[in-house]
Formats: C-alpha cells, structure tokens, sequence
C-alpha cells in the first residue's frame, strides 16, 4: 500500500497517516522526518541540506525529491509507506510518479482531509493548550500568524494537487470533520 496524505495544516493528516501506518504495519515517511535523519547520518544528501537550512533557507525540491527516493529504496518501504507532508506541490507530485515509475511503483490512493479552515483554527489553539497543559514545547508555528500563512501557502501551492490526482482517478476525499475514529473508519473502508 502506497499512499499520500493531503489536507490543510492542522487537518489530521498526521494523526490518520499514523492509524495506518500501525495498522498496517508500513513506514510514515514525513520530509522532516527524513530530513532529520539525513543530516544526522552526515549522508552527501544530508550535509547538503543541513548547509541549506543553516542558511535560513528552505531545501530544494530536487534535495527533497533525492531524499524521498533514497527513503523510498530502504527494506521497510517493500510493503508500501505513507507519505505525510509530501509531496506539497504538483512539480513534486510530477517527480513523485516518475521515482515511482522507475521503481515499478504506483500509488494506491491519495487521500485528501477536508476540513473547515475555522476548524482548523480551533484546533491549532487547541494543540498549543494541551502542549502546554502537559509541559511540552509549543511549536513555532503554532500562533495566529505563521497558521495564517501556512494556510495560504496550502492554498496556493499544495491545495492544485488535489485536481491533480483527481485527473489520475487516485484521490480519496474524506470529511475531516468527523471524530478521529470515524474518519479512520472511513480510511480504512478505502483498502478493503
């Protein structure tokens, strides 16, 4: 099983991709995840990005894509994987079907989480409470304005990958509005 996330920041994407995962026992692939681990091995790849981020900037498509691929490669990836936070945009998408394709890969399903943008306000304030409620770090993101800008680079740059994985008959839409239970429900009707 092969398969992509999408939704807006704060939608659940990584919460169901987890579900999943565990249940079907693949890897979650999450580009900062493979971003981390990359530049803690001190791979060519790694240092590379670690040189990138060092200057405040962020990491090339071609870096991300060379590190989506490696990650791709590895054993627990046999079975299949989930991919979360990527790809984010249509080019990457694009690149995304051709390191498949050159891997005798496809993906099974694209699943895109539709929630209300107030939602996901609600929510955003809701994770910083409980974070903070359990002595946890709140993340950099998680205030007002930096949400607000996620949500229009969402809108702008992630949001069209939705048509495009319609056109290729891949995209699974689900209301992200239901409880977390019911809408992993509704996933997992997807592979049956």
């Amino acid at each position: 099983m092969r398969v992509v996330f999408l939704g807006p920041p704060g939608s659940g994407k990584g919460t169901q991709a987890r579900m999943l995962t565990e249940e079907y026992r693949i890897p979650q692939l999450s580009t900062g995840d493979m971003l981390r681990e990359v530049i803690s091995r001190e791979t060519e790849v790694g240092r590379k990005a670690k040189a990138i981020i060092n200057a405040g900037a962020l990491v090339s498509d071609s870096i991300v894509n060379q590190i989506v691929s490696n990650r791709i490669n590895e054993s627990d990836c046999i079975n299949g994987f989930v991919l979360d936070g990527y790809p984010r945009t249509v080019g990457q998408a694009e690149v995304l079907q051709q390191i498949l394709q050159s891997k005798n890969m496809q993906l099974d399903a694209v699943i895109e989480l539709i929630v209300d943008e107030n939602a996901l306000i609600e929510r955003m304030k809701k994770r910083v409470q409980e974070t903070i409620a359990v002595g946890g770090q709140v993340r950099s993101d998680d205030n007002h304005v930096a949400f607000a800008k996620r949500l229009v680079e969402y809108r702008e740059k992630t949001a069209p990958l939705s048509k495009f994985y319609s056109e290729r008959g891949l995209l699974k839409v689900v209301d992200g509005m239901m409880a977390v239970t019911e809408v992993s429900r509704v996933i997992r009707g997807f592979f049956k």
